[in-house]
């Protein structure tokens, strides 16, 4: 009679499950940090220089011809992140953020007119008028290349953990 047999030698078996064990246990905060400091960027990116929607869609000009949601750059510097340990929340606190965001018309509250004014080819120029309307212009948002870039980051993190 003959016989066989088979010896299984662990090697380093039992140290890649103590690893994939530590991930129920890792810095999920720590990765939502960064996810947001990435976002956070990725907005201001828009703002600054994309001037595109999420989608791809350029933002219609604004009738003044100066920057379109970064004259002052104070929309820019507003956008803001918190860090969850399952979740990034990005945006802005600024009062007119939303109307920007959404579009919208935007009528006087307390007055018959609404006055403002703007600088077009060197003259100011006084406007009254009963309401203005302003298209959307989407920032907040994630595009096809924000998905990309997000999930190597967590890849990157997600790799340093079972190293």
């Amino acid at each position: 009679m003959s016989a066989i047999g088979v010896e299984i030698v662990d090697v380093g078996l039992e140290d890649a499950l103590l690893k994939i064990e530590g991930i129920a246990d890792a810095p999920f905060g720590e990765l939502m940090e960064g996810i947001g400091r990435l976002v956070q960027g990725q907005t201001r990116r828009r703002i600054a220089s994309e001037k595109t929607s999420p989608d791809g869609t350029a933002w219609k000009d604004n009738l003044a011809g100066s920057g379109v949601l970064h004259d002052s750059g104070a929309l820019y510097d507003s956008i803001d992140y918190q860090a969850f340990p399952n979740g990034v929340l990005v945006g802005s606190g600024l009062v007119y953020s939303r109307i920007h965001q959404l579009g919208g018309t935007i009528v006087p509250r307390y007055m018959q007119a609404l006055k403002f004014w703007w600088v077009a080819g060197g003259w100011v120029e006084f406007a009254i008028v009963k309401s203005v309307t302003l298209p959307a212009r989407p920032y907040l948002g994630l595009s096809a290349d924000n998905r990309v870039e997000i999930v190597e980051a967590a890849e990157d993190w997600l790799s340093r953990l079972v190293q």
